[in-house]
């Protein structure tokens, strides 16, 4: 397994009004930190530093944001996987962290269903492909296909790093359209972007809000997103089965756990707190405009089976891929 670790960034989000008053027992009495398992400025960052303020101010308590990237976002996850149930630190975990990474790693260091304790979803993430404009005249997707055609292996795709969603995104992608191209993984989306924007790699999967820009400034072009429906983020985007790939799964989503044995007390209000953290109208309309709606009503109870069921899907959609990490 990669053991790629960069520097910690910790930031401190939103203490609470004095007076605030704590529901459901004691819990919490000291700062909470969430770990988010991957570099600054991607869209887990994103969304946990949005959601940050509101919980401190719904919990009365400090809310600490620490990234801790490597190895697919599994480094991050392991961390928490391993550390006392003690309501005092939890991970922003996603699909790659859960049923992409049992499926891709030969040892990984935790089990996502045993080893954590789901506690609140928050947000889904549909993805897109987009492509560089910068030494490639691809326009649209027959295009775009057509030229991983003509050279089979010659172009490269760039991700936020190996077992993350939008490398198996274009696995998928390449198995689907019967293409090659060589994955080149980074450890954050700036840094894919950086490579995309440049030519350095020819396509890259990543989240509709975050790519938005370099469609409209035409540096990069959208060619289709994942979703039933159009985004109107990206309103001349067609979805992927317009485009004819109806069979094709390429989407996360993010939520928060703890160590295995969190108690129930804590689980409840944090999910608690979540949802109402995420129905806040300001935090609404931001997630709106991210393209990244919100995932409601869930209990973690609903949450671990929701989780259970992605393993179940996703590891042998990643098996047949052929995708493996030692």
């Amino acid at each position: 397994m990669p053991t790629v670790i960069t520097a910690r960034r910790t930031v401190l989000l939103g203490l609470a009004a004095p007076g605030l008053v704590r529901a459901q027992g004691t819990w919490p009495t000291r700062p909470i930190r969430v770990v988010v398992p991957f570099a600054t400025g991607g869209g887990t960052d994103v969304t946990m530093r949005l959601l940050a303020p509101k919980l401190a101010e719904i919990l009365g308590v400090a809310v600490v944001v620490e990234n801790r990237p490597g190895a697919g976002s599994t480094v991050g996850t392991d961390y928490v996987a391993k550390l006392p149930p003690d309501g005092t630190t939890f991970v922003l975990a996603t699909l790659s962290s859960t049923g992409i990474a049992a499926g891709l790693y030969v040892n990984l260091p935790y089990d996502p269903a045993r080893d954590l304790a789901a506690i609140a979803p928050t947000v889904f993430i549909p993805t897109a492909l987009a492509v560089t404009q910068q030494g490639w005249a691809v326009r649209d997707f027959a295009g775009f296909v057509a030229a991983l055609r003509a050279r089979p292996g010659a172009a490269s795709y760039g991700s936020s790093g190996v077992g993350t969603t939008g490398h198996l995104a274009s696995v998928n992608f390449l198995r689907a359209t019967q293409t090659e191209a060589v994955h080149i993984p980074f450890s954050g989306a700036g840094q894919s972007f950086t490579a995309l924007l440049s030519g350095t790699t020819q396509f890259t999967h990543d989240i509709p809000s975050l790519l938005r820009r370099f469609h409209e400034a035409g540096t990069a072009r959208v060619l289709f997103i994942n979703s039933e429906r159009r985004s109107p983020l990206l309103p001349d985007v067609p979805t992927f089965a317009e485009v004819g790939l109806p069979d094709y799964k390429a989407y996360s989503w993010y939520g928060l756990f703890g160590p295995a044995g969190t108690p129930r007390v804590v689980q409840e209000r944090l999910a608690a707190a979540t949802e109402q953290a995420m129905r806040d109208p300001q935090i609404a309309a931001r997630l709106a405009e991210l393209g990244t709606p919100p995932m409601l009503d869930y209990t973690p109870d609903r949450f671990a089976q929701y989780v259970r069921d992605e393993i179940a899907t996703w590891v042998p959609l990643v098996r047949a891929s052929g995708a493996r990490v030692e």
